[in-house]
């Protein structure tokens, strides 16, 4: 077994430098500057593609945190960084409202300026990450401004939890949907688990109690609010009230939550929260092996608990998070299984996920291991994010 670990460690640790190739190389725009917006299934890049602000902003965490992951890296990848930091400041912040904006076009010009809870949460992240790397106030001084507008407009005081999204001037919006698939739902798991993600590694760069407070409280939120205690799933969409709104569940935000609220309550020092999140991991890590992994054959997308349908495409990012979410699992209960289920997992991924061929990884496949041909490679949502931390968390 230890063999085996060491040799996962191993290839993860080569796969990094991977996909650290890939975006090094092709994800740069050298003629209108930052990164360009969209490459197609077979990297040919797309002209004048618009360019976005979660796009943007997973480049600056991801190039920050393999560099502070491998110091030896700092030196080539904090030029990068630094070019990503200076690209959202200079077209995605917005210095008359506050916040960054959701899409700018291939010259960097504003495309859509709505003001996504999803987007500032990302931008906190990525800052935060940055600050670690470069230790520039400024960094972090704009991290905290951007939490202190998040806690003013979207934490909703009466019956908690955040609202989905605003106009440019943070006045209410009709349509808050984070993309077209999803439903128009005033609250979302996604959302909050992003924000709370980046109040995590806010709070360990400011030690600030506002943010201590927060972060306690997402964690709370997710216990009470998100996680379904009688079938160990996360349910996705509500309203403003907390009525639950369909009953779809995602496989992979499943086991990406589980080891992020861990995360969470460590990272505040919670002794309750780390309690009670190590508690949940397990039963969640059970369910998910159960419902969406299929050994030799990889993660499914999600699951409509109403009427069992199951989406079984195997998208990129669910692979990369239950690696990561089942080593925790491991971790608080040392059953076999779940490691057993990793090595399985990567397996599949180095067969059928990594492109290997053009670089990086497919944005999803059929159940047959045929992939789309019309997603990107990069793109608005395709990025180095899920892949490259889940190398760096399980290479640790």
């Amino acid at each position: 077994m230890k063999d085996s670990e060491a040799q996962l460690k191993v290839e993860l640790s080569e796969e990094l430098e991977n996909i650290l190739k890939y975006w090094k190389e092709f994800s740069v725009d050298k003629k209108n500057g930052g990164f360009i917006g969209q490459r197609d299934h077979y990297n040919k890049e797309i002209p004048n593609a618009s360019k976005g602000i979660i796009l943007n902003t997973r480049i600056l965490w991801s190039f920050s945190a393999i560099a502070n992951h491998k110091k030896e890296k700092e030196g080539e990848l904090r030029f990068l960084a630094d070019r990503a930091y200076g690209y959202i400041k200079k077209a995605f912040r917005d210095d008359i409202f506050g916040g960054v904006f959701w899409e700018v076009d291939a010259k960097g010009n504003p495309a859509n300026r709505r003001k996504q809870i999803y987007a500032q949460a990302f931008a906190i992240y990525a800052l935060s990450e940055y600050y670690i790397l470069s230790g520039e106030e400024e960094v972090k001084e704009w991290a905290f401004k951007l939490f202190k507008l998040v806690e003013k407009y979207a934490r909703e005081r009466e019956n908690n939890g955040y609202l989905e999204a605003f106009q440019e001037d943070w006045s209410p919006i009709d349509d808050m949907r984070l993309s077209e698939k999803d439903k128009n739902s005033a609250k979302t798991m996604n959302t909050h688990l992003h924000v709370m993600e980046a109040y995590t590694t806010l709070y360990k760069i400011t030690k600030a109690e506002a943010v201590k407070e927060a972060l306690d409280n997402l964690v709370e939120i997710f216990l009470e609010k998100f996680y379904d205690a009688r079938n160990q799933h996360f349910n996705l969409f509500f309203d403003k009230q907390w009525n639950r709104e369909g009953n779809i569940v995602s496989f992979g935000h499943d086991i990406e939550a589980i080891w992020l609220m861990i995360e969470a309550a460590k990272g505040s020092g919670n002794k309750e929260l780390i309690y009670r999140t190590q508690g949940i991991a397990v039963p969640v890590a059970d369910t998910f092996l159960t419902e969406a992994y299929i050994s030799g054959k990889g993660v499914m997308n999600e699951k409509d608990l109403d009427s069992g349908a199951t989406d079984t495409d195997r998208h990129w990012w669910p692979q990369a998070e239950a690696m990561v979410g089942l080593e925790y699992a491991y971790q608080i209960s040392g059953d076999k299984k779940f490691r057993e289920a990793i090595t399985d997992i990567w397996k599949f991924t180095q067969k059928n996920i990594i492109d290997h061929e053009n670089g990086d990884w497919f944005l999803r496949i059929d159940e047959n291991n045929r992939p789309y041909v019309q997603e990107d490679k990069l793109g608005m949502w395709k990025c180095p994010y899920h892949n490259a931390r889940a190398c760096i968390v399980l290479t640790k």
